[in-house]
């Protein structure tokens, strides 16, 4: 538990980090406020271990949370931070006053390498209890060591290389084998010195990074390699081939041989320096370095690109100052600390925190007297915890949103991408930095970027809209307005409603400007700008608003006389009738036929059909056609009817063309139509008028047209032989007759045969007419004898009195030689009818005589043929073929096989039959009631076997009509099909 006096002064050190936090001044921006309290724990927060060294630390190191200090008396202590309670010692061999000069900890915190001060080096693995020798590097003062950070294997360093005190560079590899004697080998596995930078004068070599670097390559590998001096710090940049043999930099280094590689000098040094990188994650790319030396921090990014071209990684590089104390000379920082944004520098008596984006001092730790003077810094790169020390205590520091501020930092310097990086979802920042990047493009003439950022700001509507109002053109005012309507919510009708109608008179006014200023509708400025106008109306939530306020944006499009959009808008709302009365207006018949072709709305075609047909019938009826079914031709009727008499002939020829098109391909049979088509027949394509007729049948039932009104129009039209089809159709057979002997006699001949065949007397009266016709008008006597033989009904007598004076009889000598001929045939023919007749008479008379004494024989086991139950348990019938039935099982098998009527009449003898056995009724026939109405029993059973026992169920026409009955009836499919399931 921590002392009093240290408690206190964490508190004290909290406040005074907490008082370099310099505060917002003034509102962080519109709608927010600076929420930050005075008690915000500070980035960086200092705690003091609750640890009590045995001796006093010489060294400390800390990776991936594994902790290892050396002490004075030569002993190692080694502590895994998350099981604190489990500390481990190791001693260290000692000869004379040897103490340790340097630890290396490699970053996973498995390898530790001590370089003693009598230059014996040794190496402890994570796991080993005694350090091993170094043998090979022995005579060598360590001073800094580059740790393979691709290395993933716990028992091996991997290429490591190493920086000596007298400026060599080695590479080696070491390698634990355990504590075992019996396998243990060599510890280094090679060491070869790569460079010497002491060729000059002998320096310490204080820094050693290196890294591979991105390549396109698949055979080689690229590495870079940096290493400082306490004045210089150098750069090795190569390619090492991945089968290379160890030491694997040798060949890096040899294209180095002739000069010192690329460096870069400050002067001032102070005898040492120390060089360290800045990797978001353990085995990533290091992105910064920092290099503290003799006037200030060396700070500069790390540029590792795959161009091989490239001899440098360092990249916007340049020197941070150390901070003064007053007017004193900057103090020399003993050791230093890399994080993100920040410098750590450590003094004997504090640590300063500088912040390498603005390179000022936001943080200054002075420690107590009382714990001693600090001896060294270090960072846990995996874990990112800092650590510092004095000889007696040990203090963490945690690191707590170090990007907090730094938002701030790059507004200053107008880096507003990189600010706006670093908000981190804050919301009053980031308005910050938006209103302060908006500024800074409307100062620098940026004003539709800059509309964009004041858009994305809570700042106030109006007074931005006025700010971009006052400029000549109005795009950044426009795309101000844009990003607000964005922003709305679904919900924010009236706002939306509001943005949407400004932008629209934007847009016109825009489009009218260009109008006045001739560039002309085809000018690419014109046509860019009304394409994005049209793409504004088409955006599905614009569309919808003006769709509800469609009204308000017709006015504003007429107002400023654009036609050609208010046809657009017009489309977008699909408001057809609008589009369609436009170009009708202007005489365009084409283009608001195509309108009328694309749309759905077939009511749209029944109101414009009328005036489009009047101009573009053809391509008016090719329309109807391709619509089909959707189209009623009975509505399009008016339209059909519509004509200009100079174009009578042509819209009569297309109104053909699609009602024979709706009767032929579609089927219909509507009155009106087929009126219509015949009248078009009468009166223009008199050649297809008899096709149609006979198209439509003989069957007055079948036909489609009014037969009244076709008689009419024929007669009208002089259509005489349609006329005559007609009269025979209506069963006008004396006016067809008549009609058609002045058309052609054969017709006459067709006509008088069409009546029924019962119907003689009206057959020979047309005869008659027309064999009247032939000798009376036409005097042709030998024509008129020829009806004798095409008509079987006249006879010369019928014919003679038409004949005239002067008719010879040498005329008709055949034809009377033939009527007598004809009728001794027919006299001969009726003597052989009546001996036929008398021989069937005494047949059948021998026959009846027959069956009066024919019986049948009855058993006991005879049984019924329906039921299958015993014959004589009740009445039954027997039939000549040896078929039974039972009484009632007869007539349920008949009753199926009978007519309607005959069913009704069996049911209606069975009901009297039953009425008769009824005791009532037998009592009121007993007392006279009813008895002259009623028939008897006897006459109703007769009546009764006439229908249903007249023939054999099994044997008679009733098996023969019932072939081609299905054995399942249709009232039956249903429960049938549902059995079998």
């Amino acid at each position: 538990m921590a002392s009093i006096l240290d408690q206190y002064e964490e508190v004290t050190q909290r406040q005074a980090a907490g008082s370099h936090v310099t505060p917002l001044q003034g509102p962080i921006g519109p709608g927010f406020i600076d929420a930050r309290l005075d008690n915000d724990v500070p980035i960086f927060n200092k705690k003091k271990v609750n640890f009590k060294p045995p001796d006093p630390i010489t060294h400390l190191a800390v990776c991936n949370n594994f902790l290892v200090m050396a002490m004075s008396n030569n002993v190692l202590l080694r502590l895994d931070l998350e099981h604190p309670d489990q500390p481990d010692e190791v001693e260290l061999p000692k000869v004379g006053d040897d103490r340790v000069h340097r630890l290396f900890l490699d970053p996973t915190g498995r390898h530790l390498l001590i370089s003693m001060k009598s230059t014996e080096n040794y190496y402890l693995s994570r796991n080993s209890k005694k350090g091993r020798p170094i043998a090979r590097l022995k005579g060598h003062l360590i001073d800094s060591v580059g740790w393979n950070l691709q290395n993933a294997n716990e028992n091996t360093t991997g290429a490591i290389l190493l920086g000596t005190n007298k400026g060599l560079l080695f590479e080696t590899e070491l390698v634990d084998s355990g504590d075992s004697r019996f396998f243990q080998g060599s510890l280094e596995q090679y060491l070869k010195q790569l460079f010497n930078l002491g060729r000059e004068r002998i320096v310490p070599i204080t820094g050693l990074e290196f890294d591979r670097m991105p390549t396109e390559s698949m055979t080689e590998y690229r590495y870079y390699i940096l290493a400082t001096t306490p004045a210089r710090i150098y750069q090795f940049i190569g390619n090492v081939s991945k089968s290379a043999e160890p030491p694997m930099f040798q060949h890096l280094f040899q294209q180095y041989e002739s000069g010192a590689g690329q460096f870069t000098e400050l002067p001032g040094d102070f005898g040492y320096s120390e060089l360290k990188l800045y990797l978001p994650k353990f085995r990533g790319q290091a992105q910064t370095f920092a290099w503290m030396t003799g006037p200030g921090v060396y700070y500069g990014k790390l540029d590792l690109g795959t161009s091989l071209a490239v001899d440098t990684v360092m990249a916007d590089c340049r020197l941070i100052p150390y901070p003064k104390e007053g007017e004193e000379k900057p103090q020399s920082p003993m050791s230093m600390v890399l994080t993100e944004f920040h410098v750590l520098l450590l003094h004997q008596d504090r640590l300063k925190v500088m912040c390498v984006l603005n390179e000022q001092l936001i943080f200054d730790d002075i420690y107590a007297e009382r714990f001693g003077k600090l001896i060294g810094l270090c960072k846990d790169p995996i874990r990112g915890s800092i650590w510092a020390f004095t000889s007696q205590n040990v203090f963490k520091y945690k690191v707590t949103r170090e990007d907090r501020d730094v938002w701030q930092m790059y507004l200053d310097r107008d880096e507003f991408e990189l600010a706006k990086d670093y908000c981190k979802g804050n919301a009053a920042q980031l308005d910050r930095v938006l209103t302060k990047q908006a500024e800074f493009l409307f100062d620098h003439r940026n004003y539709k970027e800059s509309a964009e950022m004041y858009a994305q700001t809570q700042n106030s509507f109006e007074e931005i809209a006025l700010k971009f109002i006052k400029l000549d053109r109005k795009d950044a005012l426009k795309s101000f307005i844009q990003r607000k309507l964005i922003a709305l919510r679904q919900q924010d009708k009236t706002q939306t409603t509001m943005l949407v109608t400004w932008l629209i008179e934007i847009y016109l006014n825009q489009l009218g400007e260009m109008k006045e200023l001739d560039q002309g509708e085809t000018q690419p400025e014109y046509t860019e700008t009304q394409e994005e106008f049209r793409q504004f109306l088409a955006n599905t939530r614009i569309k919808e608003c003006v769709s509800n306020n469609r009204g308000v944006v017709y006015d504003l499009i007429a107002s400023h006389g654009d036609v050609e959009d208010m046809v657009f808008f017009a489309m977008l709302m699909e408001d057809y009738e609008k589009v369609i009365t436009h170009f009708l207006q202007h005489d365009d018949y084409r283009r608001a036929l195509d309108i009328l072709t694309n749309q759905s709305d077939v009511e749209l075609i029944y109101k414009f059909s009328p005036l489009l047909m009047q101009y573009i019938p053809k391509e008016t009826v090719t329309l109807w056609i391709k619509k089909k079914q959707d189209l009623e031709p009975k509505k399009l009727i008016p339209a059909l009817v519509q004509y200009d008499h100079n174009k009578y002939r042509e819209q009569g020829n297309e109104a053909i063309r699609y009602l024979e098109f709706s009767i032929e391909s579609m089927g219909n049979k509507d009155q009106a139509i087929h009126n219509y088509l015949l009248s078009l027949y009468a009166k223009i394509k008199t050649e297809k008028l008899m096709t149609y007729l006979q198209m439509q049948g003989m069957d007055p039932e079948e036909i489609c047209y009014d037969l009244k009104y076709a008689l009419r129009l024929c007669s009208e039209h002089g259509h005489k032989r349609a006329c005559v089809h007609i009269y025979s159709l209506m069963e006008l057979y004396e006016e067809a007759v008549d009609l058609a002997i002045h058309v052609d006699v054969e017709l006459a001949k067709e006509m008088a045969d069409k009546p029924e065949d019962d119907n003689d007397d009206l057959k020979k009266k047309l005869w008659l007419r027309i064999a009247r016709h032939v000798v009376e008008k036409e005097r042709d006597v030998k024509r008129a004898m020829e009806f004798l033989h095409d008509c079987d009904l006249l006879k010369i007598e019928d014919i003679l009195p038409f004949f005239p004076d002067f008719v010879t009889i040498d005329h008709f000598k055949d034809a009377i030689v033939t009527s007598l001929q004809e009728y001794n045939h027919h006299i001969e023919q009726l003597r052989d009818d009546m001996d036929e007749a008398t021989k069937s008479a005494e047949e059948i008379r021998k026959e009846i005589h027959s069956f009066r004494n024919k019986y049948a024989f009855v058993n006991a086991q005879d049984k019924c043929a329906a039921c299958g139950f015993p014959l004589m348990m009740r009445a039954f019938y027997i039939f000549p073929c040896n078929h039974k039935f039972h009484y009632d099982c007869l007539i349920a098998e008949v009753l199926p096989n009978l007519t309607t009527k005959k069913r009704q009449k069996v049911e209606e003898l069975q009901r009297k039959l039953a009425e008769h056995d009824d005791i009532r009724t037998m009592s009121q026939i007993r007392t006279g009631q009813g008895s002259h109405e009623k028939k008897s029993p006897a006459e109703i059973k007769a009546e009764l076997d006439d229908l249903v026992a007249s023939e054999c169920i099994y044997c008679g026409d009733f098996m023969v009509r019932s072939i081609d009955k299905p054995f399942i009836d249709d009232e039956e499919q249903d429960s049938v099909m549902n059995s079998w399931i």
